[in-house]
C-alpha cells in the first residue's frame, strides 16, 4: 500500500543546534561544492572527529536547494540491517499501512522527490547502507545522499571526503591570547569552557589551552569531554592527567548516546567493528609513533598468525574504517593513526602479552634503518636519507627510549644514535643527540669499543656546541682508551677531537697539526673503515683543518679549503658541499675577496637549507655579516649580526665559546658601532634578532621571507623561464657550487661554451649573480643532488 507523509509542511528534521559549529569554514565549503556535483558523498574519519556535526551543519546551510527538504537518519542505535528501511522511513515521517516499511516501498516514495538524505553512522550497517544508497540514487534522480561513516560505502558513484581534526596552534612557539580564535580546536575549548565557567580567564590560560588541544589531537569529542572536567579540576590538573587520557575522560554529557559518553567507548566501538585480523594489526601498529610505511608495517607486524602478504589489504581495511590515515604525497605512502586510537591499540596489545616482542622487532627495524642511513649518508643519496630520517624520527625516538630502558638493549640504541650522526649535524639536533648519548653512557661501561664510540660522539657534539667543559673529560677518556689499545683509528679520532678543541681555544697551530694527522690517517684508510667508526671518512677533520688554517693565517689555507670542498664534491654529499663552499668563502673573506666571499656564503646557505641543514646557516649568516660590513653596508650588516644571534639561540650555540668567531664578531660589532653610532646599531641589531630561522635565512639571501624548502617536500617547477635543457643543467651545477671550469669538465664542453651558458641564463632570468641562479634553481626544482 502507498505510504503517506505525516506532515507535508516539514522540510527537515535537523536538530535545533544544526547551524552552530566552531570553525570548519573551509571543510563546509568543500563539502557544499562536492554535493553540487555528486549524488553520494561520504564523510569519513575516526570516531569523535566531528563528522556528524559537520554533516548536519552543511545540510542546514543547503536546505533551500532541496524543495522536499533535508532529512537526518541517525543509525547509531540501529542494531540490525533489517531495520534500516524503517529507520529511514521514520526519519522522513513516512508511515506505511503495511506491517513494515520495505526499502522498495520507501524508494518508490522518494522516486520523485528532491531531497538531501543524511545517513549518519553507517559503518556498522555498511552493506545495507551501500545497497540502499546504490538503489536510491539509481531510482531517484533528484535525491542526494550525504553519509557519515568510518569507512566508505564502496558504491561506484560515491565520493569521499576525509574530515580532519580541528586546526591546532603551532608547537614551536607560545600562543598569544589574541590569536586563540585563529585555531579551531582552541576556539571550541574556549566556547565549552566559558559555558561551564563564565569567569574562565582566556589570557591567563592561553598556553595551557593550546597544550590541552594538542594533547588530544584536535579531536572535537575529546576536547568537549575534557572541558566538562573544568567543573571539578583546573585546566593544568586536566592536562596533568591526560597521560592516561583514555581512562580519565570517563564521563561525558549524559545526554549523549552511550558510545559517545567516553572516549574509550568511542574507540572501542570502532575496534569491535574490525575483523580479528584487523584488530591484531591495529594492536601491533600501536608500537609505531608518527606514522609508518608499508615496509615497516610488514617487517614489524607480520608473523604469528598475520601473514606478510595480508598486511597491505589489512592496512587498506583499517583505512576504510578510519582507523588509519594514508598520506600519498611523497614517493611512498605513509600511514598514520591518531594518538587516541594508537593508545587504545597499545593497551590491548599489552593485555595480550605480546607488547615486548613487538617493541623488540620495532627496535631492530629502526636500528637497521639507521645503519643504512650511515652507509649511504656521504653520497648523492644524502637528501633522500635525510628525508627518510625526518619522517621516522618519532619512531627512532621510541626505539631509543625502549633501548635505553634496559642495559641489555643499550648497544642497539647506541648504534642508532651514532649512525644518525649526519642527521644530528644537519638538523642542528646536538642537544637531543647528547641527551641520548648521556643515557647510553650511564648503561655502557668498561674499556670497550662500544663505550669509546659513545664517548667520541658525545664529545664531538659537545664541541660543536662549544661546550668545552663537557667535552674535556669525554676526550680525555677517549684518549686513554685509544692509547691503551694502541689503535691507530681510535687515535685518529682522538686527534680530530683534540684538534677541534684546540680550534675552539684559538690555538690554531696545534689544531692544524692534530687535524692534519687525523686527515692523513682517514685518507689512507678510507677503504677499510669499520661501520663503527664515528666519522666514516676524512671530511670532518679536513673541514676543521681548513678552518684552523684560515683563522691561523696559514699559507696553505686555500689548499686545505679546496681539498675539503673536493672531498665533499667527489662524494656528492650536499651537506658537506655546503660546508666546503662556506669554508672557501671564509678563506676569500680573510684574503680580502669580499664579493666572492659573500657569493660563497649565500651559495652555501642555499645548498645547505635545501636539505634542511640548520647548523651551517648559524655561522654562514654571521660570516656574511662580517663580509657585508667590509663592503660598507653597515645597517644590513648589523641586522645580519642580530639574525645570526637569533639562529644561534634557536640551535643552542653560544658565540663566546667559539674563540675565532667571537673575535671576528667583536671586531665587526666595534666597527659598526663606530660608523653607525650606538643607537642606530642597536636598532638594526634588534630588527635582525626579531627574525625566526626561516626569516633570518631569507634576509641573508636577500629574498622574500618564506619557509625554506627541504628535501622532505621538494616542489617541481611550474615553468622554466624559457631556459633550454642544457641551461637548466648548468643552473643545477651552479646551485651545487660549481665554477665554470668544473661545469665545462662535467658537461664535456669548452670553457667558453660554459661561460656562454652562464651569461645566457643571467640574461634570460634578469639576474646579475650566480647566487641568484642557485636560488632560482633550488626554489623551482628539487635540491641539486649530484648524479
Amino acid at each position: 500500500m502507498a505510504p503517506t507523509p505525516v506532515s507535508k509542511q516539514a522540510t527537515d528534521n535537523l536538530p535545533a543546534e544544526c547551524k552552530e559549529i566552531v570553525g570548519r569554514r573551509s571543510e563546509a565549503s568543500d563539502i557544499k561544492r562536492l554535493l553540487s556535483s555528486t549524488r553520494l558523498l561520504t564523510l569519513t574519519g575516526p570516531g569523535g572527529v566531528g563528522k556528524t556535526r559537520l554533516a548536519v551543519y552543511v545540510a542546514a546551510s543547503v536546505r533551500r536547494s532541496f524543495s522536499d527538504g533535508v532529512w537526518l537518519v541517525q543509525l547509531a542505535s540501529l542494531q540490525g540491517e533489517e531495520l534500516l528501511g524503517r529507520a529511514v522511513a521514520q526519519a522522513l515521517g513516512v508511515h506505511d499501512r503495511a506491517s513494515r516499511s520495505s526499502l522498495e516501498t520507501l524508494i518508490d516514495y522518494l522516486r520523485t522527490k528532491q531531497i538531501l538524505l543524511v545517513l549518519d553512522n553507517c559503518e556498522h550497517l555498511i552493506d545495507a547502507c551501500a545497497a540502499f544508497a546504490d538503489a536510491l540514487i539509481r531510482a531517484a534522480p533528484e535525491v542526494r545522499i550525504l553519509a557519515t561513516s568510518r569507512e566508505s560505502l564502496g558504491v561506484q558513484a560515491e565520493a569521499l571526503y576525509v574530515v580532519p581534526p580541528l586546526s591546532l596552534p603551532p608547537t614551536d612557539r607560545p600562543l598569544a591570547a589574541g590569536d586563540m580564535h585563529r585555531y579551531e580546536a582552541v576556539a571550541l575549548f574556549l566556547e565549552r569552557a566559558k559555558a561551564i565557567d563564565p569567569f574562565f580567564d582566556l589570557a591567563a590560560n592561553s598556553g595551557s589551552t593550546a597544550k590541552l588541544c594538542q594533547l588530544v589531537d584536535g579531536i572535537p569529542l575529546a576536547i568537549e569531554l575534557a572541558a566538562v572536567r573544568l567543573r571539578v579540576l583546573s585546566l593544568d590538573q586536566i592536562i596533568s592527567r591526560l597521560g592516561d587520557r583514555l581512562h580519565f575522560l570517563t564521563q561525558g554529557y549524559r545526554t549523549a548516546i552511550p558510545r559517545h559518553q567516553t572516549l574509550l567507548a568511542t574507540v572501542g566501538w570502532s575496534f569491535d567493528l574490525c575483523s580479528p585480523q584487523e584488530q591484531t594489526l591495529w594492536q601491533r601498529l600501536s608500537v609505531f609513533s608518527g606514522g609508518f610505511d608499508l615496509s615497516a608495517a610488514e617487517e614489524v607486524c607480520s608473523g604469528d598468525g598475520l601473514p606478510r602478504e595480508d598486511t597491505l589489504p589489512l592496512l587498506a581495511a583499517l583505512i576504510d574504517k578510519s582507523v588509519l590515515t594514508c598520506d600519498r604525497k611523497g614517493a611512498q605512502a605513509r600511514y598514520g593513526m591518531l594518538e587516541l586510537l594508537r593508545q587504545y591499540g597499545e593497551e590491548r596489545l599489552a593485555e595480550g602479552g605480546s607488547q615486548a616482542d613487538l617493541r623488540r622487532r620495532h627496535l631492530d627495524y629502526y636500528r637497521r634503518m639507521a645503519e643504512r642511513t650511515q652507509a649511504g649518508w656521504f653520497s648523492p643519496l644524502q637528501v633522500s636519507y635525510y628525508a627518510s630520517v625526518v619522517h621516522e624520527m618519532p619512531n627512532l625516538r621510541v626505539a631509543l627510549d625502549y633501548s635505553f630502558s634496559d642495559p641489555d638493549r643499550a648497544e642497539a640504541g647506541l648504534k642508532i644514535v651514532t649512525r644518525l650522526y649526519g642527521y644530528w649535524v644537519y638538523f642542528g639536533g646536538f642537544s637531543e643527540a647528547r641527551y641520548w648519548l648521556d643515557r647510553a653512557l650511564q648503561l655502557v661501561h668498561g674499556a670497550n669499543p662500544v663505550r669509546f664510540r659513545a664517548l667520541a660522539t658525545a664529545a664531538l657534539f659537545a664541541l660543536m656546541q662549544g661546550d668545552i667543559d663537557a667535552a674535556i673529560p669525554l676526550v680525555d677518556e677517549c684518549s686513554v682508551l685509544a692509547d691503551n689499545w694502541k689503535d691507530d683509528g681510535a687515535q685518529a679520532m682522538v686527534k680530530c677531537l683534540s684538534g677541534r678543541q684546540a680550534l675552539l681555544h684559538g690555538d690554531y697551530q696545534s689544531a692544524v697539526d692534530l687535524l692534519g694527522d687525523s686527515v692523513g690517517w682517514y685518507e689512507e684508510n678510507a677503504d677499510i673503515l669499520s661501520d663503527d667508526d664515528v666519522l666514516q671518512g676524512p671530511f670532518l677533520p679536513a673541514f676543521y683543518l681548513a678552518l684552523a688554517a684560515v683563522f691561523g693565517r696559514d699559507p696553505r689555507a686555500d689548499a686545505f679549503a679546496a681539498r675539503c670542498w673536493k672531498i665533499a664534491e667527489d662524494a656528492g654529499a650536499q651537506g658537506e658541499i655546503s660546508m666546503g663552499v662556506w669554508v672557501t668563502g671564509m678563506e676569500c673573506w680573510l684574503a680580502g675577496e669580499t664579493a666572492q666571499a659573500i657569493e660563497l656564503f649565500q651559495t652555501s646557505m642555499r645548498i645547505g637549507c635545501s636539505i634542511g641543514y640548520r647548523y651551517g646557516p648559524a655561522w654562514a649568516i654571521e660570516s656574511l655579516a662580517w663580509a657585508t660590513a667590509a663592503q660598507g653596508r653597515d645597517e644590513r650588516a648589523a641586522r645580519l649580526l642580530g639574525a645570526a644571534e637569533s639562529v644561534r639561540q634557536i640551535l643552542g650555540l653560544p658565540l663566546p665559546k667559539f674563540h675565532a668567531y667571537a673575535e671576528a664578531h667583536n671586531d665587526c660589532e666595534s666597527a659598526l658601532r663606530t660608523r653607525l653610532g650606538d643607537a642606530a646599531f642597536e636598532a638594526s641589531l634588534e630588527q635582525g634578532a626579531g627574525l625566526d630561522f626561516d626569516e633570518a635565512v631569507a634576509y641573508a639571501l636577500e629574498i622574500p621571507a618564506h619557509p625554506v624548502k627541504t628535501a622532505a617536500a621538494p616542489e617541481q617547477p611550474t615553468e622554466t623561464m624559457e631556459l633550454t635543457q642544457r641551461e637548466i643543467e648548468v643552473a643545477k651545477l651552479i646551485a651545487q657550487g660549481k665554477r665554470n671550469k668544473e661545469i665545462a669538465t662535467r658537461l664535456v664542453i669548452s670553457l667558453r661554451t660554459a661561460e656562454g651558458h652562464v651569461e645566457h641564463i643571467l640574461t634570460k632570468l634578469g639576474f646579475n649573480s650566480r647566487t641568484q641562479i642557485a636560488a632560482w634553481y633550488i626554489d623551482h626544482f628539487a635540491p641539486p643532488s649530484e648524479e
